[in-house]
């Protein structure tokens, strides 16, 4: 079977290291696999990268100041096209189609016309909203099986004045309503039940949770010899969802016993940190942040929408008990035995929970590997390959 992937990125973010993950098992299993994509390109690597900086850069333009992402990128997206035409896949997988890289219109307009097998992995909710990728905390002006207008449209992709969110929402109904090969994987079941409320609902609609390297994540020699408590937040980016400012109230209502670390803030980010959190700036060593999972006393996800959480696994795989906000997919992930799920917003209450999960001493629980055990790229990809197997019977 021939598999084509097509997303933003490769090796890089969660989504370019779930595509890699996917590619690298579907060729141990004797597949033919190939991988498209359009930012960060990568030098000596097979891939086809069809993106284009001088394209880029119109299609963020276009996007921040007049609303029309997934509209540009038009010679990159013709390349693609004729890579498709060429290479012949037998099933098209794609990934995030947002990203200012690629002319999702013509893509679709192209893919409904052939009989080639699509699926798609929804990681967040752009397919069905007028402008944001997340939409669930700041809310909806008009839904229709689906969020018609954003209220806020100032979060990724950033749309300045708010325009053509109707316009957006018409042509990714007909587009995505009309095709007829295509499957929907979504990354939790918060976002399966969301996803069958809009007019994706048409089509199948399964849950595949993405997953972690067991042999990666995992607890190591705890080198800090610090007396404090040690709180630790992960994100790739520190957008408001992520509740940045929900740390900064946290600390200061915690006394000196404790020490907060933040990882991914921008330099900006990290210069104006109150004294008590520790910020450092988006590492890509691996090692480096499976040593701060593993000397961390407890892992906060204060996000108040997440369309899995995987930071969260990634914690509970180095034996670091959690506490997330009860918002969207996240408490999927966690149970009494590995950590907490708290009110979203109530800081007093967030405090009580770090010191009733610290006092527990689920650090030294086995119950915490075990659980993300069950988050695993292995058991990530047996389950696509059992959708991949339903697409090679036909």
């Amino acid at each position: 079977m021939k598999v084509l992937f097509i997303n933003s990125v490769i090796d890089y973010g969660s989504t370019g290291k779930i595509v890699r993950d996917l590619s690298d098992g579907l060729i141990k299993r004797g597949h033919e696999v190939s991988v498209a994509y359009g930012r960060n390109k990568i030098a000596d690597d097979s891939s086809f990268y069809f993106g284009n900086q001088f394209g880029f850069a119109i299609h963020y333009a276009m996007s921040r100041m007049l609303g029309r992402h997934g509209l540009h990128s038009s010679i990159q997206t013709k390349k693609l096209i004729e890579y498709i035409k060429k290479s012949k896949p037998d099933v098209i997988h794609l990934h995030n189609l947002h990203g200012y890289y690629l002319n999702v219109k013509m893509l679709f307009k192209y893919l409904n016309s052939t009989d080639i097998e699509l699926m798609w992995t929804l990681h967040d909710c752009w397919s069905f909203s007028g402008s944001s990728a997340y939409f669930d905390y700041s809310g909806c002006d008009i839904w229709n099986k689906g969020c018609v207008v954003c209220k806020d449209t100032h979060e990724y992709p950033y749309n300045q004045f708010g325009l053509h969110q109707k316009q957006n929402f018409k042509w990714k109904k007909e587009l995505f309503s009309s095709s007829n090969h295509l499957k929907i994987i979504t990354v939790s079941n918060w976002l399966n039940e969301l996803t069958h409320t809009t007019f994706m609902n048409k089509h199948s609609i399964d849950t595949i949770y993405n997953g972690i390297k067991e042999n990666t994540f995992k607890p190591t020699q705890q080198t800090n010899h610090q007396e404090k408590i040690q709180i630790l937040g992960v994100a790739n980016i520190w957008e408001k969802r992520k509740g940045l400012e929900d740390f900064v109230l946290l600390r200061s209502i915690l006394d000196d016993r404790y020490e907060i670390t933040l990882i991914g803030l921008s330099s900006k980010q990290v210069e104006d940190m109150p004294k008590g959190i520790i910020g450092i700036e988006r590492t890509s060593n691996v090692e480096e942040l499976v040593n701060y999972y593993s000397n961390a006393d407890v892992y906060l996800n204060l996000s108040y929408e997440e369309t899995m959480g995987l930071t969260t696994i990634e914690s509970l795989a180095c034996g670091t008990p959690v506490v997330v906000y009860d918002k969207t997919a996240v408490p999927e992930l966690v149970n009494e035995k590995v950590g907490m799920v708290v009110k979203s917003g109530d800081i007093d209450l967030l405090k009580e929970s770090i010191d009733l999960v610290v006092k527990k001493k689920l650090k030294k629980s086995a119950d915490l590997r075990d659980h993300a055990l069950k988050f695993t790229n292995d058991i990530m990809i047996s389950n696509y390959m059992k959708v991949y197997e339903k697409y090679e019977k036909n």
